[in-house]
């Protein structure tokens, strides 16, 4: 294929052809099927960016409003809805948890802060036990879960990514502290505003125009684990598209993201909208944990709730960025420096392969990483 093959839809400033071209070698040169790209500088759109097929039988194209599974990208706008809380002096991240979810206050968790559940340094990376996938469509019983359980480590002195329990964690928290789900907050307080489409617990009314999920058949690396283990569940069901699942399940589009994460790097406000406070967004941006990841087994840089780039891997995402990214590929951050929001949502999930050195998370995917190096060759 070469890149004439494939029909690039949606607007790209002049200045930024490269970044149309580097969308396109994507469909040449990797197994894409299906994505969008988008670009947000000074609260407006430079870039939006959208083609392929949106169905596993490519008789589908991927439309101007189609959305997709953003998997663990998904995080960022969970944090943002604590952040937005805490912004708002409804929530204390250096509080007990329990002061807000007093259940959690068992097996030695009674003092453990706020903050380490934004740190994935709670030691609560998994459900204990045998359990089946099933449970994570229930929201009472894996909270329920995660009250009782013994963390993994003394909370606090280690970090590790938690893969799906974050949202949960995070989202009961936000749940506790303002009667809505982090759905709810997420579409009432973010989306709606901006005029963006988001949804954590996507409604059957939007089916007709979500992607379907297609999962990397390659043999994945040691590193490539995680993905590999999100992707062999069915995440087109529409009980998983239904659920909430807050570190896993988000469904979006590029657009959405680079809106969102524009607002951020323009010090919390867009068109007349502000989410955070320009103090709450330098919190944000700011590291907290860092070092080696207990579950990823890859050096990491975090936030309260976001992820920095990964300067150990060559990561083209310059710092001073804050985002997260997901499993597959997906991706959203915010450069305040430059005043530019950046999102990359796709259907073909691709994990790292055998003698790649990258870590399991979307962010150094790749595609992403080559629309990054054109994007910030032409800034």
């Amino acid at each position: 294929m070469t890149t004439t093959d494939i029909e690039i839809h949606g607007h790209c400033d002049e200045r930024y052809a490269a970044v149309r071209e580097a969308f396109a070698r994507n469909f040449a040169d990797e197994p894409e099927v299906g994505a969008s790209v988008a670009v947000s500088i000074g609260g407006q759109l430079a870039i939006d960016l959208w083609a392929g097929a949106a169905d596993r039988e490519r008789t589908r194209s991927w439309g101007r409003d189609t959305i997709v599974n953003v998997f663990s990208t998904t995080k960022g706008l969970a944090a943002l809805a604590a952040h937005m809380l805490a912004d708002r002096r409804q929530l204390d991240v250096d509080a007990p948890v329990t002061r807000y979810w007093p259940e959690f206050g068992q097996a030695g968790k009674e003092r453990l802060p706020v903050r380490y559940l934004l740190t994935h340094q709670a030691g609560l990376t998994a459900l204990d036990g045998d359990l089946p996938q099933e449970i994570w469509l229930d929201w009472d019983a894996v909270c329920a879960q995660l009250a009782r359980q013994q963390p993994r480590w003394i909370p606090g002195t280690r970090h590790g990514y938690h893969t799906i329990t974050f949202g949960h964690l995070v989202g009961e928290v936000v749940r506790r502290v303002d009667g809505r789900t982090v759905g709810a907050f997420v579409r009432d307080e973010i989306a709606r505003p901006l005029g963006v489409d988001f949804f954590i617990g996507t409604p059957a009314s939007e089916d007709h125009r979500v992607a379907d999920i297609l999962p990397d058949t390659r043999t994945p690396s040691p590193a490539g684990a995680i993905a590999s283990a999100v992707s062999a569940v069915d995440w087109n069901e529409r009980a998983r598209r239904a659920a909430e699942i807050p570190a896993a399940n988000g469904h979006g589009n590029a657009r959405a993201l680079a809106t969102i994460y524009g607002a951020l790097a323009c010090g919390g406000e867009a068109n007349g909208v502000r989410l955070l406070s320009e103090r709450a967004v330098r919190l944000a941006a700011t590291e907290v944990a860092a070092g080696m990841d207990e579950t990823l087994k890859a050096p990491t840089h975090r936030t309260l709730g976001f992820m920095l780039p990964f300067a150990e891997f060559n990561d083209v995402r310059p710092a001073g960025s804050f985002g997260h990214a997901g499993a597959g590929g997906s991706q959203g951050f915010a450069d305040p420096a430059r005043r530019l929001g950046f999102g990359y949502a796709m259907n073909q999930m691709l994990s790292p392969q055998p003698g790649e050195t990258r870590p399991p998370t979307g962010g150094m995917d790749p595609r992403g990483q080559r629309l990054l190096a054109a994007l910030y060759a032409a800034l």
